[in-house]
């Protein structure tokens, strides 16, 4: 047997719409691999009643036939499903790793990114690396067709999580097909502006890169409440705040010191709007890690 731990991401930071990631250091998936002749799977943990275990609806199950590896699988999840916190990657990032060492098929981190997107497309529809990049790698990362790179920031964040579903597919729904040259022009001064901030470690620099005038603002109207926690979440301290993802999940970059503070005003922001909700506090962390086999 064995068993991998990946962590729970933030894609898109704003600014970085299908290229921008982070791991968080929590929550986390973990996935227990046994060798078989044909792959079963088995769920259990956060929201394990809405996951299929047919493996060819499930992530995990699309990442074992891409291996070539078939096994029983048991996935306890600890990443709420339609989460905007990356519950789909935490999983098939974990399988990768899980059956690569396995198997031995003897794959860098890096050569099992795309392997790990291939089961994010049973969610989705199409194979992002957004997240399962930093659910593999750890740090922040930015994917591109030519590759990942990768940054090992330490940025404090909150990710707030209301008890709403907002699915990945009616999310990209909402994305619009184009936008001006000064919107554009915008988005890309933030999103060089978070990248040196994620190298510097500085939470004030990410927190001023994360603001988008394209993507986030459709996004957010599927969120109950979310300009009221967004300004809630300032006024506590916080640097910058988005969806996280698809949503519903909120993302907050502040600085250690007010992680608390921020945190609870978000969750009264939702309160005030009848949500109910979950605060996370947490920072950019490391990548999906093998620890008992």
């Amino acid at each position: 047997m064995v068993t991998v731990r990946a962590p729970a991401t933030s894609a898109n930071l704003g600014s970085g719409f299908d290229v921008f990631g982070v791991a968080l250091d929590r929550p986390a998936d973990i996935v227990h691999v046994e060798r078989a002749d044909r792959t079963t799977i088995e769920v259990t943990g956060v929201g394990s009643q809405y996951i299929p275990t047919d493996p060819d609806r499930n992530v995990v199950g699309a990442v074992a036939e891409a291996l070539d590896a078939p096994a029983h699988i048991r996935i306890d999840k600890g990443v709420r499903p339609s989460s905007g916190l990356g519950s789909s990657a935490a999983s098939s990032a974990a399988a990768a790793l899980a059956l690569n060492e396995l198997y031995d098929r003897g794959l860098s981190r890096e050569e099992l990114v795309p392997v790990a997107a291939e089961g994010e497309a049973v969610v989705s529809g199409e194979a992002h690396a957004d997240n399962v990049a930093p659910a593999l790698l750890g740090g922040f990362t930015v994917a591109t067709d030519e590759g990942v790179t990768t940054v090992d920031a330490d940025i404090p964040l909150v990710a707030c999580l209301p008890e709403i579903a907002v699915s990945t597919r009616d999310a990209r729904r909402v994305v619009p097909s184009d936008a001006s040259i000064e919107d554009m022009v915008h988005t890309v001064g933030r999103a060089a502006t978070l990248a040196v901030g994620m190298c510097r470690r500085d939470p004030d620099l990410v927190g001023a890169g994360m603001d988008d005038r394209v993507v986030t603002p459709a996004r957010a109207e599927l969120i109950t409440g979310y300009h009221e926690v967004r300004e809630a979440a300032l006024d506590a301290g916080a640097s910058g705040v988005t969806v996280s993802g698809a949503g519903p999940s909120v993302l907050a970059v502040c600085r250690a010191g007010d992680r608390t503070r921020v945190a609870g005003a978000m969750l009264e922001a939702f309160d005030e709007a009848d949500v109910a909700a979950r605060a996370y506090k947490t920072r950019v962390g490391r990548g999906a890690e093998v620890f008992e086999s």
